[in-house]
């Protein structure tokens, strides 16, 4: 009797869950393929699909909202809010947040962060030479929550304050690799909590895909000595330098220059907070945390241009390096270049889905680094 109810339960609510999926899907293709420019607030639920090196295959879900605080203010940028649970076949798997919030007038910028991830990587020790043959297999479980808010003094100038709360703990998947041989007494992790104080110069005409103007921020860090014990504590400092310049109809030229260096106040040195060369936005084909070191100076050119407004492909060519204290040499710095297409699924945004192939150097005795990646929006 049971087995006949569920039956027809079964049929009587199949068509109807069907229908709603085959609506969600006529909707969210709406959304995709709309030909609106006009300025409006948009939710989309998307399936992820993406790749890197350093995670392979991801797949997951994500959903994007993007939206104006005055949408009847034509300068008045967009925020956005993005979330997404990611599966990847290399075993970096995460539950993150991020949002982006422009206020009235832009008179404010709100952005905040959550992290929470189980990632499998390869570590290669420290230093702007490491060794293929060295790669260490390492699990990381990190926690990371951030927020920093910033306020218009004077036009385009915003100042303001930040704090971010790191936690990681790393374990060794197989013992007898160059982690195994580390004698520091952090390197099974630590946490920290970095206090900022923040400066933003932003003339971008628009936040997502800037045609013209220049966005310059700087974050100074104090890490206290808050948790005790073999905790980081220390100093960190950063600048992001991106310029932009419209050369022709439907051609872009980006500028982007990063400075990072980290100094830490007691014997420990904290290998995990260190900047890292590569990943899918700067030095695109280098396996992010191949190259490592306590400070890192890294620049790249690119061209963007939109053969239709949903296509788009760019042409990107830059340098960098990681170095120790008063080692900073021009001959030390690594090539990167490669080429990217980009699929526009929200014209009014300009939000787009990202394809990149990078390039790198080819150290002795290993082939030409490179790196494939899928991602969404621009690298800067």
């Amino acid at each position: 009797m049971k087995i006949k109810q569920i039956t027809l339960i079964l049929l009587l609510v199949l068509p109807f869950s069907l229908c709603a999926q085959v609506k969600l899907i006529k909707n969210i293709s709406k959304k995709i393929f709309s030909d609106d420019t006009t300025r409006h607030n948009s939710f989309l639920p998307l399936p992820v699909l993406g790749y890197s090196q350093e995670a392979g295959l991801q797949l997951g879900v994500a959903g994007v909202y993007s939206f104006y605080t005055d949408i009847k203010n034509p300068t008045n940028k967009a925020s956005t809010f993005f979330t997404n649970l990611i599966y990847s076949t290399k075993g970096q798997n995460r539950i993150s947040a991020k949002t982006d919030i422009w206020t009235k007038n832009n008179a404010y910028h709100i952005t905040g962060d959550i992290r929470l991830a189980r990632t499998l990587f390869d570590f290669y020790g420290t230093g702007n030479n490491t060794k293929l043959a060295d790669a260490d297999r390492l699990l990381l479980k990190q926690t990371r929550l951030g927020v920093e808010a910033e306020k218009e003094f004077f036009t385009h100038l915003y100042l303001g304050l930040g704090a971010e709360f790191d936690k990681q703990k790393f374990e060794d998947v197989a013992d007898g690799g160059i982690f195994t041989g580390k004698t520091e007494s952090d390197k099974t992790g630590g946490k920290a909590l970095f206090l900022k104080i923040n400066q933003l110069y932003d003339t971008r005409n628009n936040s997502i895909y800037p045609e013209k103007g220049v966005f310059i921020r700087s974050r100074f860090s104090i890490v206290p000595d808050f948790f005790g014990g073999n905790n980081f504590t220390g100093k960190h400092f950063d600048v992001d330098l991106r310029a932009f310049k419209k050369l022709a109809n439907s051609l872009i030229l980006g500028l982007n220059v990063n400075y990072e260096t980290l100094n830490y106040t007691k014997n420990v040195e904290a290998f995990y907070f260190q900047p890292q060369l590569g990943g899918d936005q700067m030095m695109r084909g280098y396996y992010i945390g191949r190259f490592r070191g306590p400070h890192l100076i890294a620049s790249q050119a690119e061209l963007r241009y939109r053969i239709v407004p949903r296509l788009g492909m760019v042409g990107f060519l830059g340098t960098g390096m990681v170095y120790q204290d008063n080692a900073f040499a021009l001959r030390n710095l690594k090539p990167n270049y490669g080429l990217g297409a980009r699929f526009f699924f929200d014209l009014e945004k300009a939000l787009s889905l990202r394809l990149d192939y990078g390039f790198g150097e080819k150290p002795l005795g290993e082939k030409r680094i490179s790196g494939f990646y899928i991602s969404l929006g621009e690298a800067f």
